[in-house]
């Protein structure tokens, strides 16, 4: 199921209107105790056809990178997440939470699913310059579920990304993915991104 739009700005300018004023390292609550959930590697990212990936440090707080869909109004939580890159265009992120029951968790999946599912219409908010599709690519049989996401935006002026984004759960432990680059949704490795959401979500144990 797809949705067009005429979306509101680029993807560096909505990062600039969404998070004016607002921190992206939510307040946290204190996790429960246990072993911390495992993060996904630098090779279980889609695979680039001409750069290897590298993994950043597993960081405390909410990314910068998701300000343009997520990190407003989130319920307060700890948050840890952690960043990958390419030697080009290309990046991803994950963030795990764990929270204090599977109800507060199924709850958490259920509205960072929905600001997924709204972003392209709170990008049109911010400004008509830019012209967004998002994209429902179903569910993932693993754990709890997984859901995955896409959303593509192209500005009047030539800019065009490419995102893929997904949310899963296992028990009372959320995790998001998300990737993106320059290009449109034939450019998306959604077959790739689903395994990497299913081994996502698999780490979370």
């Amino acid at each position: 199921m797809s949705m067009r739009i005429r979306a509101g700005a680029s993807t560096a300018l909505v990062i600039t209107a969404l998070t004016a004023g607002t921190a992206l390292t939510v307040p946290a609550q204190a996790a429960p105790k246990g072993v911390a959930p495992a993060f996904l590697s630098a090779g279980d990212l889609p695979p680039h056809p001409s750069s290897a990936w590298t993994a950043g440090k597993v960081t405390d707080g909410f990314p910068e990178r998701l300000a343009y869909c997520l990190g407003e109004g989130l319920p307060a939580y700890d948050y840890r997440h952690r960043e990958f890159r390419t030697d080009l265009d290309t990046g991803a992120v994950q963030v795990t939470v764990v929270t204090g029951s599977t109800a507060k968790a199924g709850a958490l999946a259920a509205r960072l699913n929905h600001e997924i599912r709204t972003c392209a219409a709170r990008l049109e908010a911010s400004d008509p310059d830019v012209e967004a599709t998002g994209k429902d690519y179903g569910t993932l049989p693993v754990e709890e579920g997984a859901r995955v996401h896409g959303l593509h935006t192209a500005s009047s002026w030539g800019a065009t990304d490419i995102h893929l984004l997904s949310v899963g759960r296992d028990g009372k432990t959320v995790t998001v993915v998300e990737w993106g680059q320059m290009g449109d949704f034939g450019d998306a490795p959604v077959k790739a991104f689903k395994k990497t959401t299913t081994t996502a979500v698999n780490k979370l144990h």
